[in-house]
């Protein structure tokens, strides 16, 4: 791995640019949540395409697909990070490591391969796996596999997200514009996927007033014993911006404004609600969900209120 660019901080984040040794530019990520110590909770967050074919109207990394990383260049990302603070042996007690930085990773089954490597590299209790995706149509081999494989080497310690963004199915299919399972699937999938002692499956929304929530949507389709709901803001994207998203967070409460009564009818009717907001900085650093320093980098008319300490 050659690293081309690193920003942010410390205490906070960097975003890495490096490129692979097969000659792939790929951006990742290492954060903490101050004031958590590095040694409790650490996070990784690497990119499995280069690039995304995706498009998904709040994410500034769709529309520069190139293909997908082999086992050893999503590999080379997550040992890169960990030389670069403890070597094989990681002592810490949350060693979170996303696949959600560039690409879907069911577009990839090398990700499967990178899953079932992880514990023989690595000597890491405390390794939690987090798995992000859309589940796009075409993905169910994944899914079995990667279902297996958490039954083989992750009881427990696996974590597992859907991004759904919106109960409305012709919304989700503007904002997410290919073909991707049904909440009925969806949710089939998470009932078989948590077992006892398991992690419940995570729906994820990237919370803009404009998306359509509907709570009983939610009470239809998913138990609030296998799913819990995750409300995180619209990071402030070049693509947010094109496409008129506003993020419904209030950044002084951190809850939502016009969107709360879904929040409180989900937690009335016994689901787990979680706001995670995470370190406004990372905005200027461009380590958030949704951010793309390459996009940054390549346009003239720059934002402001984002990516302040990325420059050329």
């Amino acid at each position: 791995m050659e690293i081309i660019e690193k920003y942010g901080k410390e205490e906070i984040a960097y975003v890495y640019l490096g490129r692979t040794s097969k000659g792939n530019l790929v951006e990742f990520v290492e954060s903490v949540q101050p004031p958590i110590p590095r040694e409790e909770k650490w996070v990784l967050i690497v990119s499995t395409l280069n690039g995304c074919p995706v498009g998904c109207l709040m994410c500034d990394a769709g529309g520069f697909y190139k293909g997908k990383l082999t086992k050893d260049e999503i590999m080379e990302q997550i040992i890169y990070l960990v030389n670069t603070r403890y070597g094989r042996k990681v002592p810490v007690k949350k060693f979170k490591i996303q696949f959600a930085r560039m690409g879907e990773p069911a577009l990839n089954k090398e990700v499967l391969e990178v899953l079932r490597e992880l514990p023989k590299t690595l000597e890491a209790p405390g390794l939690l796996p987090s798995l992000s995706t859309i589940a796009p149509v075409g993905s169910d081999e994944f899914f079995d596999e990667l279902y297996e494989i958490k039954q083989e080497l992750y009881k427990g310690s696996f974590q597992l997200q859907f991004s759904i963004h919106t109960t409305d199915e012709d919304q989700r299919n503007k904002i997410i514009p290919i073909k991707k399972w049904s909440f009925e699937k969806i949710s089939s999938y998470g009932i078989k996927f948590v077992k006892d002692g398991d992690r419940k499956v995570t729906l994820n929304f990237a919370l803009a007033r404009e998306n359509i929530v509907n709570a009983d949507v939610i009470k239809k389709y998913f138990s609030p014993e296998k799913f819990l709901i995750k409300i995180t803001p619209v990071n402030p994207t070049y693509s947010a911006i094109k496409n008129g998203l506003h993020s419904d967070i209030n950044l002084k409460n951190f809850m939502p404004v016009k969107h709360i009564k879904f929040v409180d009818s989900l937690r009335e009717s016994g689901y787990d609600v979680i706001i995670s907001i995470g370190e406004l900085e990372e905005n200027n650093i461009g380590s958030n969900c949704g951010q793309y320093v390459q996009k940054h980098l390549i346009t003239n008319d720059k934002i402001d209120f984002a990516y302040k300490l990325v420059c050329k």
